[in-house]
């Protein structure tokens, strides 16, 4: 007779995500790299380990509260997006439209010339023009940073951010609309989402601020009642298969622009955040497969040099115009390199969503190998950016 039973599954990513957590503290403390690159290991590693350690979990379980993770990213990520300050400085926003579009000609340029479809190479050139809003304001807030270079990691990829969610699903509903009757459906159900999205973050946006005034309690109720409406937006935008993306950038962005002020709260919603971060670096790079990834790393390799590249040679070429040296134009460039999470959350979510479409895209090899690539070393190189611009607290302490 069984006296008690063990769910594996259950135990296998609790275990996991446990051990993220401490290889991350002691691994910060003893090399300094980026927590997030240390869990995103711990992750793959568990994924693919002979023992097959997460193989028994279907990830469509996790998927929820990784988009509760991110989305609590990108609210405080809108948040500290300045309207106003892009007005000031217009060029910034060209610097960024530049950035983007240069990146988007040259992946698919390169992937035409690997021999890849125009549905894969319209596709991954759409997902490189982004920047992971979750691993660079976790880097950020790992450094304390603050500064020029800084404010334009932050401008630059929420600016990166939207435009590679509506290039995105504007190409995927199009070339769905090739497969059914009626050609303009699908493209018109793309953009009802993605404003639908946009309308439902700027609702909460404005609600909450209103409900927060009139409990006249701002201080102490703000960090709670964020954290709690953030869980809700995504929730609902996850239940219509809206864009949790946008809905949670606009939600910070309009948050912040109604002049509330989180004054009390800790950097990533302190305890809440830090657990949900641990879980969503892993939970992304578990779904990565290592067969994969050596089979694209020639190929992935030089997606990740061209990005890079043309990400960086567009911030440095725009820098002198828009108020900065040309040195710290390269470091931003160099500090835009994150681009893991959002490709794998897109894509997981996407495929939610029932495009099956994306599953040619989840298995491309180049793809996969660009993705842990940059998963491990992005942040490595945002934190050597900002250590380098002077604007980090480690560097302010020497």
């Amino acid at each position: 007779m069984t006296i008690f039973s063990i769910n594996t599954a259950e135990f296998a990513w609790s275990f996991t995500i446990a051990m993220a957590w401490i290889i991350g503290e002691f691994g910060y403390r003893f090399t300094k790299l980026p927590r997030i690159s240390i869990y995103g290991l711990v992750g793959f590693l568990a994924a693919n380990s002979p023992l097959e350690f997460l193989s028994h979990l279907d990830g469509n379980m996790l998927l929820l509260p990784a988009n509760i993770a991110f989305g609590l990213i990108l609210f405080e990520f809108g948040y500290h997006i300045n309207i106003r300050w892009l007005k000031c400085n217009p060029w910034i926003g060209i610097t960024g439209l530049a950035e983007a579009i240069a990146t988007f000609i040259a992946i698919y340029a390169l992937t035409q010339w690997l021999g890849m479809s125009t549905f894969l190479s319209l596709s991954i050139a759409a997902l490189a023009m982004a920047t992971s809003p979750a691993s660079v304001l976790r880097v950020i807030n790992e450094q304390r940073s603050s500064g020029q270079v800084t404010e334009r990691i932050l401008h630059l990829s929420a600016l990166n951010c939207v435009l590679a969610v509506i290039v995105f699903n504007v190409i995927v509903a199009f070339w769905v609309s090739h497969t059914s009757s009626n050609f303009y459906q699908a493209p018109i159900n793309s953009v009802i989402m993605l404003i639908t999205s946009i309308v439902l973050g700027f609702i909460f946006g404005i609600i909450l601020p209103v409900m927060l005034r009139y409990l006249g309690n701002l201080a102490q109720d703000a960090t709670i009642a964020f954290a709690l409406s953030v869980i809700l937006l995504i929730a609902i935008a996850h239940a219509a298969k809206l864009s949790p993306i946008l809905a949670a950038l606009t939600f910070g962005l309009t948050a912040r622009h109604r002049r509330i002020t989180l004054s009390h709260t800790k950097r990533n919603f302190g305890a809440l955040g830090d657990l949900l971060t641990v879980m969503l670096f892993v939970f992304v790079a578990s779904t990565l497969e290592w067969q994969r990834v050596v089979a694209g790393a020639g190929l992935g390799f030089m997606l990740i040099v061209v990005r890079l590249g043309m990400k960086t040679l567009a911030t440095t070429v725009f820098a002198p115009i828009s108020g900065i040296p040309l040195r710290k134009g390269i470091l931003t460039g160099i500090g835009l390199a994150p681009v893991s999470v959002f490709v794998i959350m897109t894509l997981v979510q996407a495929r939610y969503s029932g495009l099956a479409l994306v599953d040619e895209l989840t298995n491309l090899e180049a793809l996969v190998a660009m993705t842990l690539i940059l998963e491990l070393i992005s942040p490595v190189l945002t934190k050597f950016a900002l250590v380098l611009a002077g604007e980090t607290q480690e560097k302010s302490e020497k």
